[in-house]
């Protein structure tokens, strides 16, 4: 085979001859239906709280901050959130004490 060169990739025609999903025709794109419909029990992000503890805001924090929590593992944002309760609680009995 010198001189020739190698032919790269497939075929249209040989992915067809494999193809174990045929194209859809527009019959095919008229029937179907959207993922909701189909998986109506799917549920997109949390959802409600039942019982809200915790109010969600957005808070920008200094990089070190956020590398010291993060590096202790998944939980950070809670371990975050117990220091600032702990400060709180600190601030609000010294000012009643």
């Amino acid at each position: 085979m010198k001189g020739t060169a190698a032919k790269k990739g497939y075929s249209a025609r040989d992915m067809r001859a494999v193809s174990d999903n045929p194209e859809w025709t527009k019959d095919d794109f008229a029937r179907a239906k959207s993922f909701d419909e189909v998986f109506p029990a799917m549920r997109k992000g949390r959802g409600p709280n039942r019982a809200p503890t915790k109010r969600q805001v957005t808070l920008r924090l200094s990089p070190d901050v956020v590398d010291y929590f993060k590096a202790e593992g998944p939980g950070w944002q809670s371990r975050i959130d117990e220091a600032l309760i702990k400060v709180v609680k600190r601030k609000r009995n010294s000012a009643t004490g």
